[in-house]
């Protein structure tokens, strides 16, 4: 199944939004750093794969039709080259909003701590880290500069016609006219996972410790969020 999808939004840009979103539209399932986790016995040696230059990309994405955040956002070029048919989604958030919330949140050391020299902290550092090219992620001017430099060079990188530059409070409509689909009745779903990532944290001392803990968050994780997204 090729991918029919993709987002080119790193996380922290209403992706979990995008990946129910997609879904509710028939591009599912869609793949997110969640489901990494969720099969993080079979995912993370895959990325690991990729991170050196050895990517499998229908293997990774096997049984998705789409793909928002983190890991695969860092690979937007590789994928929109492999998935020439697929469309790109580059959800935007003002810099400095999305600059404290990923360090409250997925990039901050508590959520890292137990990830150091681990197989996934090892995914997480290639997969993400390195694509800063050495720069300080606690540096907001650096950070900021580097979020709105990424996004131009997205925009400028694709034709118009194949990326749709998207933030959720745009609702149904742009999203739907771009994947030329009919707009639903249902209310465009609201998912604000930071208050689930800083509860987690607290809780379990960082992210998951072994692959039974990864697993069991992402796929607990998901349905959490999935049912608060459409108030259910």
């Amino acid at each position: 199944m090729a991918l029919k999808v993709i987002g080119a939004g790193v996380g922290r840009t209403a992706t979990f939004t995008m990946k129910f979103a997609l879904e509710h539209l028939g591009y599912g399932p869609c793949f997110h750093m969640a489901e990494l986790f969720a099969d993080a016995r079979r995912q993370v040696p895959l990325w690991l794969d990729a991170i050196a230059g050895q990517p499998d990309w229908d293997e990774i994405f096997k049984g998705f039709q789409s793909t928002v955040d983190y890991p695969s956002a860092s690979y937007w070029r590789e994928l929109a080259d492999y998935y020439p048919e697929a469309k790109v989604l580059l959800t935007m958030r003002d810099p400095d909003s999305w600059f404290e919330s990923v360090s409250e949140t997925i990039f901050s050391d508590a959520m890292q701590a137990h990830l150091v020299g681990t197989p996934t902290g090892d995914m997480m550092k290639g997969a993400i880290f390195d694509h800063f090219d050495g720069g300080d992620i606690r540096d907001r001017a650096f950070m900021t500069k580097w979020f709105a430099d990424r996004n131009a060079d997205i925009i400028a990188s694709l034709p118009a016609e194949r990326l749709l530059v998207f933030h959720p409070k745009e609702g149904w409509e742009s999203l739907c006219r771009f994947l030329d689909v009919p707009v639903p009745p249902e209310p465009f779903p609201r998912v604000n996972s930071r208050d689930e990532i800083i509860a987690e944290n607290e809780r379990e001392g960082g992210m998951a410790k072994d692959d039974d803990a990864a697993e069991n968050f992402g796929k607990s994780y998901i349905e959490t969020l999935r049912a608060k997204a459409f108030g259910r």
